[in-house]
């Protein structure tokens, strides 16, 4: 299938994948072997494989980007010292499309590398609305012990009826919106849980929100909840949500990377 198939009318995207060595409690994650290839590969094979538009990986260190080369792919040094991966994909697409040939950016975290490439295409899809700034995706929570976790970032949204995407609200570590089932006994004054959903750190952006963003300063909202989308929120900027079916994996300690590895292997086999 053609990445022009694949795209709302209008756009013409890139995928940035921001990296870097730094993480407390995974050290060099990027680099981290699955099955004799680096994670960080890993993650850029899938959005190569999503069709999309071309994909640069966006490196703090140079270990990174010589694993993403001999592996036949774009990459680009970036400063060290960016505070997020937004400020580094932007740094990253001046550096290779300084003619501001691509209109729209697909934010791809790197620690990501059971993703499915249908989500890596599904976050574009909002942004056929052009009064859309910023997309990103959901799935609704399927175990009630994560309605409550404060690591589980919840997305207030409402979808119409038999549509997939809507106007996102509110991010929150708190269960959004109010939730009266109690996941911890079962029971609650409602006859049975209303649906909340997981928010999936991927987002696409139009170029110029992407560009107001990274100006912007961490807003209030965002520092209380740790949530760097709020600060798009409080600045006006619309940001809807695509839902999809499948959680990817995000890889952020031993565990998570050992269950990568087998979660690799039996698609493998």
């Amino acid at each position: 299938m053609k990445s022009a198939d694949l795209n709302p009318a209008g756009l013409n995207p890139i995928v940035l994948i921001p990296a870097r060595l730094a993480s407390i409690r995974l050290p060099d994650k990027p680099l981290a072997d699955i099955h004799g290839e680096a994670m960080i590969v890993h993650v850029w094979r899938r959005a190569v494989e999503a069709g999309v538009g071309p994909v640069v990986v966006a490196c703090a260190e140079a270990e990174i980007a010589e694993a993403i080369t001999a592996a036949g792919g774009e990459a680009v040094l970036t400063r060290a010292d960016h505070p997020s991966g937004s400020d580094r994909i932007y740094e990253a697409l001046q550096a290779v499309d300084p003619e501001g040939r691509h209109n729209a950016v697909v934010n791809l975290q790197g620690d990501l590398p059971t993703l499915e490439i249908a989500a890596v295409q599904a976050v574009l899809r909002p942004l056929a609305d052009p009064a859309v700034d910023i997309a990103s995706l959901v799935v609704e929570i399927s175990n009630p012990a994560e309605r409550c976790n404060p690591n589980v970032v919840k997305a207030a949204v409402s979808f119409p009826e038999g549509a997939d995407i809507a106007r996102a609200l509110y991010f929150s570590r708190a269960p959004v919106p109010y939730d009266p089932w109690d996941a911890s006994s079962g029971k609650g004054d409602a006859a049975a849980p209303q649906p909340l959903y997981h928010h999936i750190g991927i987002y696409s952006y139009r170029r110029a929100a992407l560009e107001t963003f990274v100006s912007l300063p961490p807003s209030p909202l965002e520092k209380r909840e740790r949530l760097e989308q709020l600060r798009a929120l409080e600045a006006g900027l619309r940001l809807d949500v695509a839902r999809v079916d499948t959680l990817p994996l995000g890889v952020d300690t031993p565990a998570d990377l050992e269950r990568a590895r087998a979660l690799l292997a039996s698609k493998q086999a």
